[in-house]
């Protein structure tokens, strides 16, 4: 079911209808994350080839409050496993760029026309420390495939340039690591600042109902029923 497609009032008509549905704890649940989940901030990911990494990227944006992952699927296609991502899939907003010649070059000019910055995690000659970032701006956080890292594209179209400090003889961190890292240091920042970062309103009712539809069981069904109450 489109949520999207329902005006606000419908939205929180189904939310009235399905409630009752929802256990005291389970409405309080969705109203505690989120109030802590962020669109300021969004992660995407290039090409990565092992399931498993894919799905631990996913499984750390849920935990740091990230609602948006964008899977660009140039070489790859990943079908993430629920023992990986741990049931992380069910609760963000994943965005699969694999339908076009240039699925990179349209990722990045989408996130750009909603005011992202865009942010390539790797060693640059013009890159900036972690700890140096300015969390002020919205920023989408490119990582690249497991060897190459990042495509001529991301670097061709970055905005920005971001190295983590490594002090040993390792060149780079795990993919999946270096996304732990950096959403906990730059969401640790972000709520630490006067920056709007929380949901809308209508991004939380939204949510709220897509996360009610997916808890109740036979949730579509009873919504179809609800709306044609709802239309007489």
């Amino acid at each position: 079911m489109d949520i999207s497609q329902f005006d606000p009032k419908t939205q929180d008509y189904l939310i009235e209808k399905l409630n009752p549905f929802l256990t005291d704890n389970r409405k309080d649940l969705f109203n505690r994350i989120l109030s802590f989940r962020t669109r300021h901030m969004v992660v995407v990911a290039e090409d990565i080839f092992q399931e498993r990494n894919a799905g631990a990227m996913m499984r750390t944006c849920d935990c740091f409050g990230i609602q948006d992952f964008h899977l660009i699927e140039n070489k790859y296609s990943k079908k993430v496993t629920h023992s990986i991502a741990k049931g992380a899939e069910k609760w963000i907003t994943r965005t699969n760029h694999k339908r076009d010649e240039e699925n990179t070059l349209s990722c990045i000019q989408d996130l750009k026309s909603k005011g992202y910055r865009i942010v390539a995690t790797t060693p640059h000659t013009n890159d900036q420390e972690l700890y140096d970032f300015d969390v002020t701006q919205p920023a989408a956080f490119f990582f690249g495939s497991e060897d190459p890292g990042i495509s001529e594209v991301v670097e061709e179209h970055a905005d920005e340039f971001l190295r983590i400090p490594i002090y040993g003889f390792t060149e780079s961190y795990n993919v999946s690591v270096a996304t732990a890292l950096i959403l906990q240091h730059v969401t640790y920042k972000l709520r630490q600042s006067d920056v709007k970062w929380q949901l809308s309103d209508d991004d939380k009712r939204e949510l709220y109902l897509e996360w009610a539809l997916k808890t109740i069981k036979k949730a579509d069904i009873m919504a179809e029923s609800f709306l044609k109450e709802y239309h007489g």
